[in-house]
């Protein structure tokens, strides 16, 4: 078995490259750490390009796969980590190809969510609503590290559409868009249709003013007391569920 030890080796620049967006963009992967993440990736039929693993590491789950494999280092393997506390075990996951298609039930636009944390989060909650279809316009890459952790394998259950808004408002052409804004009708209040679009937009200005005017509904989450507002991950699964129990 061969070992990795040097942080300047061309195995371990790639690895560590899918840190950054272009490094993601160029080599048309991500980064998923940790053995539960990977069993959970696997299960989901993603394609797992390659393996990394700490010296002294031992995959069980992975003796029947045919994956390569590379073996680090401390230092190298802490080089292409983005954990505080490297699991030991870390996965280079091709990105899922996912042209603009108009959703099959109801879906998700996050419009201009900035945090990669918040994205992970709507993710998460998402797969277990039952949101598949998710729309990205101006967001964080929903392929970040923090993201990915975030989403707890979230990010391997959902259809994830990235375009401009102008190429994802067209194809919700035929769907009901509902805009989330504090200042809308009260969602205890609200009948949702059976298919719709749930919009959210940036954490500070909210929706951008091309959903806010194709919006059919506004709904928004009454404040008790002085709050005057959620974490967008926080409002988004309120919302989510909410609307689909009152389908």
């Amino acid at each position: 078995m061969t070992v990795i030890r040097s942080k300047q080796n061309p195995i371990v620049k790639e690895l560590a490259s899918l840190k950054e967006k272009k490094g993601r963009r160029e080599r048309g992967t991500f980064l998923v750490e940790g053995g539960k993440m990977i069993r959970e990736c696997l299960a989901c039929g993603m394609e797992v390009v390659r393996l990394a693993l700490l010296e002294g590491e031992e995959a069980p789950f992975l003796q029947n796969a045919e994956i390569p494999c590379v073996f680090l280092g401390e230092d190298a393997f802490r080089a292409i980590s983005d954990e505080k506390t490297p699991q030991g075990i870390a996965a280079e996951v091709r990105i899922p190809e996912a042209p603009l298609m108009p959703p099959e039930g109801s879906c998700l636009f996050l419009d201009g969510v900035a945090d990669p944390a918040n994205v992970g989060a709507i993710l998460r909650t998402a797969a277990a609503a039952g949101y598949r279809e998710i729309y990205l316009a101006d967001c964080a890459d929903p392929y970040a590290p923090k993201s990915v952790r975030a989403s707890m394998s979230g990010v391997f259950y959902a259809d994830i559409m990235r375009g401009t808004r102008e190429e994802i408002l067209h194809v919700l052409a035929d769907i009901p868009v509902i805009a989330a804004d504090m200042g809308g009708q009260d969602i205890f209040a609200f009948s949702p249709p059976e298919k719709f679009c749930l919009c959210i937009g940036n954490e500070g200005n909210g929706l951008s003013a091309e959903v806010r005017g194709r919006a059919d509904f506004t709904v928004g989450i009454p404040m008790a007391g002085r709050v005057e507002s959620l974490n967008a991950a926080v409002s988004a699964g309120i919302l989510m569920y909410l609307l689909k129990k009152g389908v």
